[in-house]
């Protein structure tokens, strides 16, 4: 049994998601080890302030984790729980991610109040959407429909769904799961249909690397599958300079000792898409990597370069 903490802060954003996933995890630890006192600290982020504007034109999904990472770093809070799919491939130095915990449901999420499938809206609808990974394959199949940006957290998107600004938004299943929307899904789009961004679904909890016995008790929380399939995810978008900049998606399945990687690259306009995939027997991260890294060797070999910043 790893050595229980006495007491733990868990730093977080101040959205009604990210609060959700620190209370998640503060449950979880509070189960793990009951003697500890473990108490929550409100962060707001660049990210958070700046939400008129999309991620890719304002520098990334990195503002939604500075100010936490902080906070680490002045021993205000001991960790950080984040959505994977939020973090920079890159983890900075002095950091770690100790634990990947089980994935939520990674698809990507159909809303619309009259419309039940993606297939269904007529030409010229309105498609709401943050992140060019889902522009990009929305206007690949149904070039028909026109797409715009949508910022601000969960609640916010809705309601703008709800104003009649948009025919329908897409968003993460996880999320809307997480905070009892699932009503609100439409339908679910397979990966076949939006393959899902790295790490989607899953949440990681992040901490100083010099605290080996924190490290320790946290790795408690980690899910095997979830940690494979991610790591190779995360490879493969980081071999190929992944960035909000970039449409680029990655999904990975474990089972049985076996993981499949299936990956995408395009230009936003989803006029040129490059779609590839890779299984092996994967035991450990080290083989997960590998995965990732060789997927995204065989997208270079086949011209994946030109999607990529110079």
């Amino acid at each position: 049994m790893p050595h229980a903490p006495r007491r733990l802060t868990i730093a977080t954003r101040e959205s009604a998601l990210a609060l959700w996933q620190a209370e998640h995890i503060r449950s979880r630890l509070a189960a793990l080890y009951p003697g500890a006192a473990i108490a929550l600290l409100g962060v707001t982020t660049q990210g958070d302030r700046l939400v008129d504007q999309s991620l890719s034109a304002i520098g990334g999904k990195g503002l939604f984790i500075k100010e936490l990472e902080v906070a680490m770093e002045d021993r205000r809070a001991d960790l950080a729980v984040h959505s994977l799919k939020d973090m920079p491939m890159e983890v900075p130095p002095g950091f770690t991610l100790a634990a990947i915990v089980a994935r939520e449901d990674p698809r990507d999420a159909f809303v619309s109040n009259r419309h039940a499938r993606l297939s269904d809206l007529p030409p010229g609808a309105v498609v709401g959407t943050s992140s060019l990974r889902r522009e990009a394959q929305v206007r690949e199949l149904y070039p028909r429909l026109k797409v715009e940006s949508l910022r601000g957290n969960v609640n916010t998107r809705l309601r703008k769904l709800d104003e009649g600004r948009y025919d329908a938004i897409i968003l993460a299943a996880a999320g809307l799961k997480r905070l009892g929307f699932a009503t609100r899904i439409a339908s679910l789009l397979e990966p076949d249909e939006s393959l899902p961004a790295p790490g989607q679904g899953a949440l990681a909890i992040e901490c100083l690397s010099d605290r080996p016995e924190l490290i320790t008790a946290l790795e408690a929380l980690g899910d095997r599958a979830t940690t494979l399939a991610t790591t190779a995810e995360r490879a493969f978008s980081r071999a190929l300079g992944g960035s909000c900049q970039l449409p680029l998606a990655a999904y990975a399945e474990w089972e049985e000792g076996s993981l499949w990687l299936r990956g995408l690259v395009a230009n936003r306009e989803g006029s040129d898409v490059l779609r590839g995939e890779m299984d092996a027997d994967v035991a450990d991260a080290e083989g997960a990597t590998q995965l990732g890294r060789e997927l995204a060797d065989e997208f270079l070999a086949r011209g994946a370069s030109r999607f990529l910043s110079p």
